[in-house]
């Protein structure tokens, strides 16, 4: 794992107790790098709320990737109530974040990372945001990151020889899919939850998620004052 990508939270709670998670990455193919659970608990199961969009099947995916991979830190959060304020520090080789705010959100951030790269078909297209990681990134700075990720994978596309497009279209139908997927997996994480933590981050990615298709044109406008004129080619 020491030649992954880390990404560490750390959750530090007012009663000065403190837990880290260390998240690797592989550099070439951003996949999380991770030990599984022993015995994953049985919302892990594939078939077991399966996504209705999912592609996969049980017989060479007996379990879902992204609940396989949060299973752990789920089970720490079981019991934590979304609202308590908490420390949170994220630490990567080049720089560390930190913010005091509301425990959902900084487990949300942590969530969005687990997710986009667990190797969940659907969610594929948010890999470059673990590899280019904004903890606590607003609704604007998601939606310009989610444009710009989109406008370079249309751009290697084209080079490529494939067909592509400049449009936000694309845009607007991954998002559509990540909706029924958050839609699902909650029913996963009510089965792993006693209180509202691990929903709540959930329900924040998925505010987002909802959000950004609609704001994109506006966020482009908001922000074409910004660019100065490209040279004529």
């Amino acid at each position: 794992m020491n030649d992954g990508l880390k990404i560490t939270y750390t959750y530090v709670f007012q009663s000065g107790a403190a837990r880290n998670f260390d998240i690797f990455l592989d550099p070439t193919t951003l996949r999380l790098i991770t030990e599984p659970p022993v015995q994953p608990p049985s919302w892990t199961l594939l078939k077991q709320n399966q996504c209705a969009n999912c592609s996969l099947n049980a017989q060479d995916h007996p379990f879902c990737p992204v609940a396989l991979n949060f299973a752990e830190i789920a089970e720490h959060f079981a019991h934590a109530v979304s609202h308590e304020q908490v420390r949170i520090v994220v630490t990567t080789e080049e720089r560390t974040y930190s913010k005091e705010t509301a425990l959902q959100q900084g487990l949300s951030s942590l969530l969005g990372i687990i997710m986009a790269t667990s190797g969940c078909p659907i969610l594929e297209p948010f890999k470059p945001l673990a590899r280019f990681h904004l903890p606590f990134a607003t609704i604007t700075e998601t939606a310009f990151r989610m444009i710009s990720i989109g406008l370079v994978a249309q751009y290697l596309r084209h080079g490529e020889g494939k067909p592509f497009t400049f449009g936000l279209e694309e845009l607007a139908k991954i998002y559509a899919e990540v909706a029924i997927v958050n839609r699902d997996f909650v029913w996963r994480l009510r089965t792993a939850s006693v209180e509202d933590a691990n929903l709540n981050a959930l329900v924040s990615l998925d505010c987002f998620a909802t959000l950004v298709p609609l704001i994109a044109e506006d966020t482009l406008n908001e922000i074409r004052p910004y660019f100065p004129p490209f040279p004529e080619p």
